[in-house]
């Protein structure tokens, strides 16, 4: 290997991709073989790329089983306690959702799932510095469209499972009398200890930019839009030039309709074009955008845009530096709340209102777990102490580009065992989480009736937690 040994590259993909699918491996009943370093129910003995099982269109094969053991042992995870049964029953669950999701039309295009391979094999080069030969090399394929070919299939069956499972418990709720009863079902001794925890707020400053840079940008994506209504490819400017990274490597694309999580100024320009057309240049928090409809299905629109931000001058860099560094000498100084400045003075909408304080997106209320804090924001917050103001610091936003930032930890909350009345909301989490791996196993069971599947060999012999052997 050019850059790293197989195991390292290994704990690389596993953090990035499941391997699921069973296309494009030759089909060997005969051989036989021990599993190397695995747990397995059949005394070291096992067909290799043999079809072990059938779900609907989907099939399973011995060699899926090792790799999903050896790749789990390889990225860290102790297997000695995993069955080739208990594996077996994760791989029927996955084609079984991505089977149901055909069935019921769940459309997952193939624009997606490109854009999402780019998305995902950059991140691999990224990370491990390596080559795409080395990655090849990695998955045991010929070549690079080999390769594209194999991953392709992974990450659609992939995308099919989690729409399928979206599907699934998108309706469930859960009512206040239900998570105090599930809480009281806890024993004691086995509630959950929360790791310690903080509240952050933030003060953001944003360099201005000047008209004269704002007037190139809109020159420049207008010269765009007369090129593409000219016949030059929209596709190959957004490669070229737009600094969208989660899009620019598939031409712009975007799939979106009226719930997506969109500024306000995207989603009407978007959805008052119609097919073919390229809008003007228009101004959102990010920069400058041109968009162009693809096509128009029903409420989805399809479409590629170019997103462009102007230069900000050091001139600009110093005056927003000057303009933070006082506010942070009023905050120190008494003379203004960190809260109040940040109502006052921050440029960052989505925490000025609440006086800087940040929401975690994944729990949606203002505490975070330390264990699970972003990297990043982990160095900025973990030496402060409560109440303590950081000195102003330079940031490039991958999406705002360069701002000035002040940082406070407003609260840290030690751990603890859960307690009803100071974690409701995770409390209600869990339960909520309970509730819907009970709809999950509730919505199988009833498909597993209705779906042909078959389990050949040694493998009837598996006590599954599910009915696959439909007894």
């Amino acid at each position: 290997m050019k850059f790293m040994n197989s195991k390292k590259l290994a704990v690389l993909v596993m953090t990035l991709v499941s391997f699921t699918m069973a296309n494009a491996q030759e089909v060997v009943t005969d051989t036989v073989k021990k599993a190397p370093g695995t747990s397995n129910n059949f005394k070291g003995r096992l067909k290799i790329d043999g079809v072990i099982a059938t779900v609907g269109d989907y099939i399973i094969l011995d060699s899926d089983i090792d790799k999903n053991l050896i790749e789990l042992a390889a990225s860290g995870n102790s297997t000695e306690n995993i069955t080739r049964c208990q594996m077996l029953g994760k791989l029927l669950e996955e084609r079984l959702y991505a089977h149901q999701a055909l069935q019921d039309s769940i459309v997952v295009t193939n624009a997606e799932i490109n854009s999402l391979m780019e998305e995902k094999i950059e991140v691999m080069l990224e990370q491990s510095r390596g080559s795409m030969e080395d990655i090849v090399q990695f998955y045991k394929k010929n070549s690079e469209e080999e390769f594209r070919r194999y991953f392709f299939e992974i990450l659609k069956m992939n995308k099919l499972t989690s729409a399928m499972t979206n599907s699934i418990i998108e309706k469930v709720q859960i009512t206040p009398d239900e998570v105090r009863n599930f809480f009281i079902t806890i024993p004691k001794e086995e509630l959950p200890v929360i790791n310690d925890e903080v509240e952050i707020a933030q003060i953001v400053i944003k360099p201005k930019v000047t008209q004269e840079e704002k007037q190139k940008v809109i020159d420049k994506l207008r010269e765009f839009k007369r090129d593409v209504e000219a016949g030059s490819s929209f596709y190959s400017k957004a490669v070229l030039y737009s600094q969208d990274d989660g899009t620019k490597s598939n031409g712009g694309y975007m799939k979106v309709n009226r719930k997506s999580p969109l500024v306000k100024e995207f989603k009407e320009v978007a959805f008052s074009l119609d097919e073919g057309q390229v809008s003007e240049p228009f101004e959102t928090e990010y920069g400058y955008h041109i968009v162009y409809i693809e096509k128009i299905k029903g409420q989805d629109v399809e479409l590629r845009h170019i997103l462009m931000t102007p230069k900000v001058s050091e001139a600009s860099l110093k005056a927003a530096k000057e303009e933070i560094t006082n506010i942070r000498k009023k905050i120190i100084d008494g003379e203004i709340s960190f809260a109040d400045a940040a109502r006052s003075s921050s440029d960052e909408k989505e925490t000025k209102a609440n006086g800087g304080t940040l929401l975690n997106p994944k729990t949606l209320d203002t505490k975070f777990d330390m264990t699970r804090l972003d990297a990043l924001l982990y160095g900025q917050v973990s030496n402060l102490k409560t109440g303590e103001v950081s000195l102003p610091y330079l940031e490039e936003d991958r999406v705002k580009g360069k701002i000035y930032k002040l940082m406070m930890v407003t609260n840290r909350i030690p751990s603890h065992v859960v307690d009803y009345s100071k974690d409701y909301i995770k409390i209600k989490e869990f339960a909520l989480r309970d509730k819907q791996i009970k709809e999950i196993a509730k919505w199988t069971n009833a498909k597993i009736k209705e779906t042909y599947i078959k389990i050949n060999g040694e493998y009837r012999n598996c006590d599954f937690l599910s009915n696959w052997l439909k007894k």
